[in-house]
């Protein structure tokens, strides 16, 4: 068989990425040996109370076990041990937080609660949860991350030495100076982790591995399971022509657009590749795709600590997981200290972080991401034990959130970046993986130009429209009126933009900001996977385009619903407004679904394009309002801006929600979408779920 030419060989080559925390492991290396052996001591001593005692001595083996896989890193052994034990090693790490394991982990607020009391439960289950984030740090051959967290464990321990009355707010306040004192630090680090390419241990296991060997997948650090063996083994079975193809696909979709939005992608040297391990032989020739481009790829993990997470959500490289419960239960462990002056210390850190890299920001494209479906659907249990924010916590989290872009936007602007966003299916979407992944592939694929085409014959309608009333069908109770902008220049100008197979892959809608004002009515689905989490018959009333009540039926009781859509879907948010309006055309797509029987593990990135979509928070624009964009017809694309977004030029706080959310009503849940105009006549695009507007035909097929 001819050797793969991305192949380097059985012998691997050394990481380099060690050597880059090599002067800071020194200066902090007292201190983690001093840690060490107090940690070590405390495993033998008596002086705590059962069953707390039980908990410390647990907790103590695991940073125990994170010194030994340390020095393993650090010693370069890892990639010496074979598969079976690096397997071993990986189901150790992550064995208390899987799903047959979790109902008696410390990990488990539920758990922690019922072991330790309603007093320390909570407070304790968080530590943990933090110290868990050892196993990155080990890894990556941080030493300081593990000092500082034993320490904060070290400390605790010494509170409940001592017992009595005042301990459990001692264990408050010892947790609060210490995101206090090291919150700059870690906002810092993540600021480096998304401009800096120095930072490329990926980079070193996909350019330094020979990808046939699985043993590279346990270098990251991740939890590897069957999704990310079967993955990478699938990629390894396809031709190299095919992977190639995948990569270009994928690269060069981020480069049509930069010049669909006609940026000078010259000038950038950076671009952030995020994806989900198993694709790496995919990325091996996506990184050399990038660096014909000039851009140097940046490629972090998704964030460990409670300081620089985003609820339950991944943000960076990872793998599929170990428990998404776990990630659900610990979604706001920030809870246990947001305040006022927790969030002007993490700003202030986050200026200063990107003032130190800000000619790294300056050069930064953007992210490109590689998304994955298939994973069981996840609804989640919403346990009583957990951290969450109160109301004062929830403004002052949107708050941060709307803070930090602006900070952001001013070092990385949004008009000189752009991105993309492909996706595939992984192996547990069940025994037609393969079929469903080539068939994806061919979604993938699908001819621009046809769709350009299609799609203008759907826009010159929409152009002439004043609003647009979209009707459910069957069980779908939606029945909205859009409100559409108006042109002063038809000749010229367009509402909505013709999207084809560049930033959003694959092709397939046509979209606008649609005018707040008038907007109204009920959109509602009744199943809809929304950022990782299943929704039962989601509900969301509008008036004036902005949601003025909303529920799902997820839980018994209302409250929890409503609560469950405010903290997942509106990010705590009191109201969002409609941010996009589109309509998606890829029934190419839609007929996969239907045939595979996976609609509902549809990723948003492929789902939004199978029918009438609708999203809430920003506009597609955020930040970029001001940049020209045209549509391959040449008209000036000018609904951009809606009655929220146009603050930015007089109020800037009340301008962005940073969110933008996708909700998509199926074709088969779709009564009808009808183009109004002012002078009363009125065009249907669809009706009962098919495109009958004259040139739109060809659309159909696809259901035959």
């Amino acid at each position: 068989m001819a050797v793969p030419q991305y192949r380097c060989g059985i012998q691997v080559v050394k990481m380099k990425y060690t050597e880059l925390f090599k002067e800071s492991n020194e200066e902090i290396r007292e201190r983690y040996e001093l840690s060490m052996e107090r940690i070590e001591e405390i495993k033998k001593e008596q002086s705590v109370r059962e069953p707390i005692k039980e908990y410390f001595k647990a907790v103590a083996g695991f940073i125990q076990q994170m010194k030994e896989l340390a020095e393993l890193v650090l010693n370069d052994r890892l990639r010496l041990m074979d598969l079976q034990e690096l397997k071993r090693r990986n189901d150790d790490l992550y064995r208390d937080v899987l799903p047959k394991n979790y109902e008696t982990s410390y990990a488990n607020p539920r758990y922690a609660v019922q072991q330790l009391g309603t007093k320390y439960g909570k407070l304790l289950a968080f530590l943990y949860s933090e110290i868990r984030g050892m196993i990155v740090y080990a890894y990556e051959a941080r030493l300081w991350e593990i000092t500082v967290y034993s320490e904060l464990f070290i400390e605790i321990y010494n509170y409940f030495e001592e017992e009595d009355e005042y301990t459990y707010k001692d264990i408050k306040r010892a947790v609060y100076d210490f995101i206090s004192d090291y919150t700059g630090e870690m906002v810092e680090y993540r600021t480096r982790e998304l401009l800096d390419p120095e930072l490329s241990l990926v980079k070193d296991i996909v350019t330094s591995w020979d990808l046939t060997d699985l043993r590279y997948l346990y270098q990251f650090g991740e939890y590897i399971g069957e999704n990310e063996v079967r993955t990478a083994e699938f990629l390894n079975s396809l031709p190299e022509a095919d992977v190639k193809a995948m990569a270009f696909t994928f690269t060069e979709g981020y480069k049509r657009g930069f010049e669909a939005a006609r940026i000078d992608l010259t000038k950038k040297k950076t671009v952030n590749i995020r994806y989900n391990i198993g694709f790496e032989r995919m990325l091996y020739y996506a990184i050399d795709n990038f660096k014909k481009l000039g851009l140097e790829p940046v490629i972090y993990r998704g964030a460990v600590n409670s300081v620089n997470k985003k609820q339950h959500l991944k943000i960076g490289y990872h793998s599929t997981g170990p428990n998404k419960q776990y990630d659900y239960d610990h979604r706001f462990d920030n809870g246990l200290y947001l305040d006022k002056a927790y969030n002007e210390r993490k700003l202030a850190g986050l200026k200063k972080a990107y003032e130190t890299y800000k000619n790294e920001a300056a050069v930064y494209a953007g992210p490109a991401l590689i998304e994955v479906f298939g994973e069981e659907n996840f609804a989640p249990e919403n346990k009583a034990e957990v951290i969450k924010l109160d109301k004062r916590q929830q403004k002052l989290y949107v708050l941060y959130n709307r803070d930090s872009s602006l900070i952001m936007n001013e070092y990385v602007k949004g008009e000189e970046t752009s991105f993309t966003i492909i996706s595939y299916p992984i192996p547990e979407i069940g025994d037609r993986f393969q079929e469903i992944f080539a068939e994806t592939v061919k979604v993938n694929t699908l001819d621009n130009q046809i769709y350009k085409e299609i799609q203008q014959a759907i826009i010159d309608v929409l152009d002439q429209g004043e609003y647009v009333r979209i009707l459910g069908s069957g069980k779908n109770k939606t029945d909205l009126v859009v409100m559409l902008y108006e042109l002063s220049d038809p000749l010229k100008e367009t509402i909505f933009e013709n999207c084809t197979a560049d930033v959003n892959i694959p092709v397939g809608e046509v979209f606008t900001s649609p005018k707040l004002t008038g907007t109204k009515g009920i959109l509602h689905v009744t199943q809809v996977y929304l950022n990782g989490l299943e929704y039962h018959d989601l509900t969301l009333n509008f008036e004036d385009g902005r949601i003025s009540s909303y529920t799902c039926k997820n839980f018994e009781a209302e409250e929890e619903n409503r609560q469950f859509v405010k903290e997942n879907l509106m990010y705590n948010q009191e109201t969002l407004p409609i941010g996009e309006f589109a309509i998606g055309t890829n029934t190419t797509a839609y007929v996969m679904a239907r045939k595979y029987q996976i609609a509902d593990k549809l990723p948003i990135l492929i789902a939004e394009k199978t029918g009438p979509h609708f999203a809430v928070g920003d506009t597609c624009y955020k930040m970029s309002e001001d940049l020209k964009l045209y549509n391959p017809d040449g008209k000036q694309i000018v609904a951009k801006d809606n009655e929220v977004s146009i603050l930015r030029k007089t109020d800037m706080d009340k301008a962005y929600f940073n969110c933008h959310t996708d909700i998509t009503i199926p074709y088969d849940e779709l009564g009808e979408i009808t183009v109004y105009k002012k002078d009363g006549e009125s065009i249907t695009i669809i009706k009962d779920g098919r495109f009958i507007l004259l040139g739109t035909e060809r659309l159909n097929e696809a259901f035959k």
